[in-house]
C-alpha cells in the first residue's frame, strides 16, 4: 500500500510540475521509423561494430522507434566513430592503475522530414581493472559500448532540445 501511495504521489508531483520525458520531445523531431548507420572506420572496424550496437539500442530504447531500411525510413541517423581515449583515474599503493575512464567521441548527423543537423558528442565510462592494471579486450568493449551509449544520450538530449523548440514559439524567434 505504501508503494502504491508513493508511486501515485511521485506521478502527481511530476505531472504537476510539467515534467515530460525526453522521448516526448524527440518524437517531435524524429519519425517512428529510423534508419541508423555507423560509418565503419578503416583504422578500427571493431569499434564501429560496437558503436552500431549501441546506436541500435538507443534508437529502440531511447527514441521508442523501430529500425528500418534506408529506403523506407523518413528519419536517418549516421554516426562516425572519431576516437576513444583511456585515462587513469586511480592508482593502488604499488603504483598500478586500478581505475580508468574511457571517453568516446562520436560525430552524429541526422536528417528528418523537417530538419537536419550535425553534432559532435562524447560520453565517458569509468571502470576498474584487475591488479595487473591491464585493460582486457572485454573491459575495452564494455567501456566502448557504454561510453557510446552515453555519447548517444548527449545527442538525444540535443535532439530533444529541437523538439522543445517546437513547443515554445518564443524559442523559435531567437
Amino acid at each position: 500500500m505504501k508503494k502504491l501511495l508513493g508511486t501515485l504521489l511521485a506521478a502527481f508531483i511530476l505531472a504537476g510540475c510539467g515534467y515530460k520525458p525526453t522521448i516526448s520531445y524527440t518524437k517531435k523531431v524524429f519519425t517512428d521509423d529510423i534508419y541508423a548507420k555507423v560509418i565503419v572506420s578503416r583504422v578500427d572496424p571493431q569499434n564501429s561494430v560496437l558503436v552500431q550496437d549501441a546506436l541500435n539500442e538507443a534508437v529502440i530504447s531511447r527514441f521508442g522507434a523501430k529500425l528500418t531500411e534506408e529506403e523506407s525510413a523518413r528519419s536517418k541517423i549516421t554516426v562516425r566513430f572519431k576516437s576513444i581515449n583511456f585515462k587513469v583515474l586511480e592508482y593502488d599503493d604499488d603504483g598500478y592503475a586500478t581505475y580508468y575512464q574511457a571517453v568516446v567521441n562520436l560525430n552524429v548527423d541526422y536528417e528528418t522530414p523537417t530538419q537536419s543537423d550535425r553534432f559532435n558528442v562524447s560520453g565517458s565510462y569509468e571502470f576498474p581493472v584487475e591488479a595487473s592494471s591491464v585493460i582486457t579486450d572485454a573491459k575495452r568493449y564494455e567501456a566502448l559500448k557504454n561510453g557510446s551509449l552515453k555519447a548517444l544520450d548527449a545527442f538525444i538530449s540535443k535532439a530533444a532540445l529541437k523538439g522543445i523548440s517546437h513547443d515554445d514559439p518564443e524559442h523559435n524567434q531567437k
